[in-house]
Order: structure tokens, then C-alpha cells, then sequence
């Protein structure tokens, strides 16, 4: 840990021209200086706060008199603790009187047995000075082998690295030091972080404390910052000593109380509202994964555990982003969504709960407009439907849920808004100067001027959308006739069977300018001339808009054009719905 925590303070003195072993030196000796000092002025405390604590022996104990009469004001648990202590007498009593051991005395009764006491002899100088050493050699090992692995690590990175490699493949050299580069920013920014967000904790506290009036504040302080490295409880052990030194201290309740809401208040605000915004997604893990592995690698390791549980786990995810056998690391562990938004949508549609769906389209819309949110999510979700359904993974009973369901969520945006932004200046650019691009700035100003249609598209309902194959399709068509009426024009969808034998001829057309045949299914160059032709006989004067969001890899466009006056349009419903402005244009 402190090898990565220290790394890029070396990688800077370095950038300043001192050789590898001089930064090093500098490196772990201000290091160690500081811990050192720190455990100094801690010990100095805990002497100081000992040499007082006889001082709030009585203070306390009259607080724990006084919780106790208020305790027995009731009476409950006075009674009920008698009960037990009489039942526990009850039981101790022994079955039958047995004589006492000893010797009879001349009138026939035991005598006492005789007490007798072993006493060891002083011990000498040597012994003493072991007694001493004793405790303090395995601390001291422990910390001569960190600054020797510390110093070690530092020295030898690069080889050490170079090793690893090797050990991974030396063949695939560029993914191996994507991982090992990956590993060693996210370790060393989340140890730097870490320390510098829970040294500014410990000193809130320390300060805290000491305007509260507890005695030791730089040691409670102290011990905040570090106990904070322990996830999730260390906090919370962190602050019941002040609480019971206040109130062992304070002669009232007021001092506890104020230390109680310090915490309180402190602790939520930098775990939820600043750790967030200075992590952020550094990390990479998920906050499920946090939770799994601190409970994993605490019940493998004990505390030790706990502390090394994000860390070691971070390395884990890494090999799973860069290694492929171990992907599922990253899909269990990673803070990376595990379906895409358009796997999601269809994987809730087929789950019959458009519910879900809609509430990812909200998320979604606070960002981009509700056409974006059509191409990019709910259309890439058809073609994914589209695709199980070339496969023969959907029947007609799954086609006619996904039909529902989008139906559905296209009413409930039906009255969506979009987050409008200040108009931009015309720069002169194509895409300043298409009609969709015109009418969203015209939509932006303060008194939006009318739009002027050709005469054939004055009417109620100057479109109509057709689906081309199925229940699929008409998931389309209900999208671009929503869409095309949110511009001012109306529109109307019709159901999947619209173009077959039964209900063609029931086909109202007569104020139809514009006909948008829709697919999302792979469609032939049969099906669309078939289409395209009865649509012919029954609007001759109709201008026809084939809008293709699928695959349509079967598709000869070429012959599609040549067989009738017919436009295709290809593969967006964005470019689908500034045709048909184009196409209304005076």
C-alpha cells in the first residue's frame, strides 16, 4: 500500500533530475517521518489523557447513578434483574451439604484449610530488560520488513514490472501494460485520495473536539483518520471514545450531545456527498462489489482483510477489463453497466415491464431529446428483437408484448418536454440549415413564427405511417408519427395488418400527403414494391417515404428507386423526420 501511495511522489522527484535512489531515500524517510511522528504525538496523548482520567472517574459514575434511577423510575428493569439474580442464586445452590476438607481437630470437626502463598524472587536486571524488549520485537520486525519492501518496491519498479509482464506474455505486450498501468493509477489515486480526504476528517474532528471542550481532541482526531481506512465501521469506532471521555467530562449531557451530532453530521456528509465527488468512478467498482468483497476478504483475513478488501479487488476487476477468460470478473465487480441501454429496454420489454423501461427513458431524457432517446435506446432494442426473431426466438405472442409495451411507452412521453437550450447562432454549417434544425431553434425563441406548409399538407392529418411486415414495424411507425406531430404536423399510425388483403381497401387516404412506410424487420425488394404498389392504387398522388431502421441487408435499393417514385431512407429516425419536413416545406 505505502509503495503505491508513494510511487508518483518518487515519479516527481525524478522529474526534477534527482536520481532513483536519492528520491527514494527522501521519499520513504519523509514518509516514516511522519508516521512516526504521529504515533509520538499519540502516545503523548494516551500518556497525557491516562495521567487525567482518575479526575472523570466520579463524574462518571454519577451519570451512571443518575441513568440508573431513571432506570428504576420505572421499575421494570429493577424488577426484572432481581428475578434473574434470584433464579441464578437458586441455581448456584449446591444439591446436598458436603463436610469440608481438612483435618479433624481434637472435638471431631475440619479444621480450615491453611492458605499458602508462592513468591516468586526478584528479577534481575537481564530479566527486566527482556521483559521490556519482549513486546517490542515483533513491532519492530514488522517495521523494518515495510521500509525494507517499501524501499525494495520503489527501487526495483521497473523490473519488477518488466517481470510481470513477462510472466503474463510477453506476445501480447500492449494489453499487458494497459492492465499493469491501469492497476497502478487506480491503486495510487485512491491511496492518495484517501489519505488526503481522511487527514482533512481527522483534523475537522481534532478541531471539532477541541472547540467542543473534549480533552485529547488531536488524539480522537488522530484516530479518526486512521480507523476511517476501515470500511464502513471505522468511523463509527472512531467516535466512541470522545463520546464516552465527553461524557465522563462534561457535567452535563451537552458535551456528548454535541460530540454525538458532530459525527453525525460529519461522517454522512463525507461519505455520501464529498467521497462521491472526489472518487467518482476512479475506483471502477460497483457498490454491490464494495459490500461483497469487504465481507469476503474479511472473513478470509480478519480485519487485515477489510482494510486490503478494495484494493485487492480493484486488481481483480483490472485482469477482468484486459484479460478475456477473466471478463466476468469485470461483469460481477465492474461499475460499469452490465447491459447497454438498448440490451436493457428490450430485456425489460420481453420481462413485460415497461414500467423499468420508462423510468430509463426519464434518466436518459435529462440529458437528450426524446428523438435521441428513439434512436439510440428504443430502435437499437428493436433491431436486437429483430434479430431474435430472424433466429425464430420470438413468436407471435412475444412480438405482440414488445408491441404493447412500446406503445405504451410512447403514450407515457407522449407529453415530454424537452430541455431546451439557449438558440445558437446560424454558422452556416448543413446542419444549422435543416429543417428540424430551423424548427427547434424557431421552437426556442420567445414567439415561435407559424410554419408554412404546401397546400397539400393543410390538412388534420397530412401523414401516415404504415408499418411494412409486422408488429415490429408498427413499434416504428408509432415512433415517427409521434415524433412528426411534436413539429406541428399531423399524423397518424396505423396497426401491422394494414396493408394485407382485408383492410387495405378500408384504408383511408384521401387527405394524405405523405405515406412513411416503416421497417425495423430485413425486409425485401419484394415486400416493398408489393407494399409500394398497393399503396399506389390507393394514394396516387401521395409522396411515399420508405424510412429503413433495420438491418434491410437483403435490400437492392437501386431497384426499389427504378420500380416507382419512391425515396429510402436509411438508417435513423432522425433523418426519417427531417425528410418529412423537407417534404411539407411551401
Amino acid at each position: 500500500l505505502l509503495s503505491f501511495a508513494l510511487a508518483p511522489l518518487v515519479r516527481m522527484l525524478q522529474g526534477w533530475r534527482l536520481p532513483r535512489m536519492v528520491a527514494v531515500i527522501l521519499v520513504v524517510l519523509a514518509a516514516f517521518a511522519g508516521i512516526f511522528s504521529l504515533g509520538a504525538l499519540m502516545v503523548s496523548q494516551v500518556n497525557e489523557l491516562a495521567g487525567e482520567l482518575p479526575r472523570y472517574q466520579s463524574t462518571l459514575r454519577e451519570k451512571i447513578q443518575s441513568l440508573r434511577g431513571a432506570a428504576a423510575g420505572t421499575g421494570t428493569l429493577e424488577r426484572a434483574s432481581q428475578v434473574l439474580q434470584d433464579l441464578s442464586s437458586e441455581l448456584d445452590k449446591p444439591a446436598t451439604s458436603r463436610p469440608a476438607i481438612g483435618l479433624p481437630n481434637r472435638a471431631g470437626a475440619p479444621d480450615k484449610p491453611i492458605p499458602v502463598e508462592v513468591k516468586q524472587p526478584d528479577p534481575g536486571a537481564l530479566q527486566t530488560l527482556v521483559a521490556l524488549i519482549t513486546p517490542l520485537i515483533h513491532p519492530l520486525a514488522t517495521t523494518g520488513i515495510v521500509v525494507i519492501f517499501v524501499i525494495f518496491i520503489l527501487m526495483q519498479r521497473q523490473d519488477l514490472r518488466n517481470r510481470l509482464v513477462r510472466l503474463a506474455g510477453s506476445q501480447d505486450l500492449q494489453r499487458t501494460t494497459a492492465a499493469l498501468d491501469d492497476a497502478g493509477q487506480r491503486l495510487s489515486r485512491l491511496f492518495l485520495t484517501q489519505l488526503g480526504l481522511n487527514a482533512a476528517y481527522g483534523v475537522v474532528v481534532g478541531l471539532a473536539l477541541w472547540f467542543i471542550g473534549v480533552p485529547s481532541a488531536p488524539l480522537w482526531g488522530m484516530l479518526a483518520m486512521i480507523l476511517r481506512f476501515v470500511p464502513y465501521i471505522g468511523a463509527i469506532i472512531s467516535a466512541i471514545f470522545p463520546l464516552i471521555l465527553a461524557a465522563a467530562v462534561g457535567p452535563d449531557w451537552t458535551m456528548a450531545l454535541w460530540t454525538g451530532a458532530l459525527f453525525l453530521v460529519l461522517e454522512p456528509v463525507v461519505g455520501q456527498v464529498i467521497e462521491p465527488l472526489l472518487f467518482g468512478h476512479s475506483t471502477g467498482l460497483s457498490p454491490v462489489a464494495v459490500i461483497a468483497s469487504a465481507t469476503f476478504w474479511t472473513w478470509l483475513w480478519g480485519p487485515v482483510g477489510l482494510i486490503l478488501a478494495t484494493p485487492l479487488t480493484i486488481c481483480l476487476v483490472v485482469l477482468g477489463r484486459h484479460v478475456e477468460r477473466l471478463s466476468f470478473l469485470d461483469v460481477m465487480f465492474g461499475d460499469k453497466p452490465a447491459l447497454s441501454p438498448a440490451e436493457l429496454v428490450y430485456q425489460r420489454l420481453l420481462a413485460r415491464d415497461p414500467v423499468e423501461a420508462a423510468e430509463q427513458a426519464q434518466k436518459f431524457l435529462k440529458h437528450k431529446p426524446l428523438i435521441a432517446y428513439y434512436d439510440e435506446v428504443l430502435v437499437e432494442g428493436l433491431r436486437l428483437a429483430q434479430a431474435d426473431a430472424e433466429r425464430g426466438l420470438l413468436d407471435d405472442d412475444l412480438k405482440l408484448r414488445i408491441r404493447d409495451a412500446v406503445a405504451e411507452i410512447v403514450d407515457d412521453l407522449g407529453d415530454h418536454k424537452d430541455k431546451i437550450a439557449a438558440p445558437a447562432e446560424p454558422d452556416g454549417t448543413d446542419d444549422a440549415a435543416t429543417p428540424l434544425t430551423q424548427l427547434d431553434q424557431a421552437e426556442k425563441s420567445p414567439a415561435p413564427p407559424m410554419r408554412e406548409l404546401a397546400p397539400q399538407w393543410r390538412t388534420q392529418k397530412p401523414v401516415l405511417c404504415i408499418p411494412g411486415l409486422g408488429l415490429l414495424d408498427e413499434t416504428v411507425a408509432l415512433m415517427v408519427a409521434q415524433l412528426v406531430e411534436r413539429q406541428g404536423i399531423g399524423a397518424r399510425a396505423e396497426q401491422a395488418d394494414a396493408l394485407s388483403m382485408a383492410r387495405v381497401f378500408s384504408l383511408d387516404t384521401k387527405e394524405v400527403a405523405l405515406v412513411c412506410l416503416c421497417y425495423v424487420e430485413n425486409a425485401t425488394t419484394a415486400q416493398i414494391r408489393y407494399a409500394v404498389r398497393r399503396l399506389r392504387r390507393k394514394a396516387p398522388n401521395a409522396f411515399i417515404l420508405v424510412a429503413l431502421v433495420g438491418a434491410a441487408d437483403s435490400l437492392d435499393e437501386q431497384a426499389v428507386r427504378e420500380f416507382a417514385d419512391v425515396e429510402l431512407v436509411k438508417p435513423s429516425l432522425t433523418e426519417t423526420v427531417e425528410r418529412i419536413l423537407e417534404a411539407s416545406a411551401a
